[in-house]
């Protein structure tokens, strides 16, 4: 197991290495030779190992990272909310064997600051670069890519969000739902903690099928709310748990990305990413 654990993390830093290398090249195409020789490996051999994480060759990857990317899932993948729910239960919407339950905290307790929880923390390897994971007894609350922002600007961005809570450093206590997450199977719990609007948005952003997007316009339309777009996008920047609760999903209704609060080179990785496992 110990065995199985150290290779695992050798292939997420290989993922991680490589995501960003193929970022950076932009619209310039990679070779599978000039990969693997960046990666220090037999071309035979990257090409498993990423297509064993990421689903597809290193060659359809790149295609899914194009500047063109967002507005192409816009016009192909557009999903309204009053049917996600059906997609995201069965047919191309199940993309995968991850099972999501999650539970909201009371308005009352969410405004005394997080006074009262006790919440584990620990430092975890991702595809998008390392990852801070936060949770209560009742599952994640916070999940924060630090690949962008640096270790101690994603410490104090989660720890702010619940100023009066206990934190204690035992990563043990979240590695099985970090590890469902990211491995997309088994199961992985969260636990909102949020404003009751900023609620109600990450409920709807749940909904949202893997490889689909929406807009902003449109979440604000599924709560209710169809004036509160600019509300609607200041709820989905202060989402807490990022990938699990998917707001890099929502995008504006031109095609352009919009913001994200972990930084854009992950949000496009991140949708490339599940724009490439569905079609694999």
């Amino acid at each position: 197991m110990t065995e199985q654990r150290h290779e695992d993390a050798y292939h997420y830093a290989v993922i991680r290495r490589a995501l960003d290398i193929i970022d950076a090249a932009g619209a310039e195409p990679l070779t599978l030779d000039a990969l693997a020789a960046e990666m220090h490996m037999s071309p035979a051999h990257f090409q498993r190992v990423f297509s064993r994480w990421v689903g597809v060759s290193p060659k359809r990857y790149q295609q899914y990272l194009a500047l063109d990317h967002a507005k192409g899932l816009l016009r192909d993948r557009f999903t309204t909310l009053d049917t996600a729910g059906e997609l995201g239960l069965s047919g191309t919407g199940r993309l995968h064997d991850l099972f999501l339950t999650w539970e909201a905290m009371s308005p009352g307790a969410y405004a005394r600051g997080g006074a009262g929880l006790d919440i584990a923390w620990g430092w975890f390897p991702s595809p998008f670069g390392e990852v801070l994971a936060m949770g209560t007894d009742k599952g994640l609350c916070g999940l924060a890519f630090a690949a962008e922002t640096g270790r101690d600007a994603a410490m104090e961005d989660l720890r702010g969000r619940w100023p009066e809570a206990a934190f204690h450093e035992t990563p043990e206590r979240l590695a099985a739902w970090v590890a469902a997450a990211f491995g997309q199977d088994g199961t992985a719990r969260l636990h909102l903690i949020g404003a009751p609007f900023q609620v109600k948005v990450w409920e709807a952003l749940l909904q949202i099928p893997s490889g689909h997007v929406t807009t902003y316009s449109e979440i604000a339309d599924a709560i209710g709310a169809p004036k509160a777009v600019r509300a609607v996008g200041t709820a989905v920047g202060r989402n807490p748990v990022s990938f699990l609760i998917p707001c890099h999903r929502a995008i504006r209704k031109s095609g352009g990305l919009g913001g994200y609060h972990w930084g854009l080179p992950v949000k496009r990785a991140i949708l490339a990413w599940e724009a490439a496992r569905s079609d694999a």
